[in-house]
């Protein structure tokens, strides 16, 4: 099935956020000692995996996995910070900084392409 643009981005979010789900998971599970989030781990991961699938044909590789991972990261690290009361320090959020203009340079650099 090919996707446009458009709809290869919006899949690409839900794609992300199933990523932050099972990367929330695994820390939610405690070492693989609660049942639930640990087989919601491989639920998320499997349903991320299977929707970049979808769209690496649309938007590229390089992109995908980029901003996957980019955002994923990103996102992951608020919850952390905001929810498990992780510390914020000043070399994680420059860091988070840089992530977040590296997202916009591979998103940039899909649009020229396209």
């Amino acid at each position: 099935m090919a996707l446009t643009v458009s709809q290869a981005w919006a899949v690409l979010s839900v794609a992300i956020l199933l990523e932050v789900a099972g990367t929330t998971s695994m820390r939610l599970s405690e070492g693989f000692t609660r049942l639930t989030p640990s087989v919601l781990i491989f639920v998320f991961y499997a349903a991320s995996f299977g929707l970049n699938t979808m769209i690496i044909r649309t938007l590229g590789l390089s992109v995908v996995y980029g901003v996957w991972s980019g955002v994923g990261t990103v996102l992951t690290a608020l919850i952390g910070i905001y929810y498990f009361k992780e510390p914020a320090t000043a070399i994680k959020m420059v860091s988070i900084g840089l992530i977040v203009i590296g997202v916009m340079g591979l998103h940039s650099a899909s649009r020229v392409s396209s």
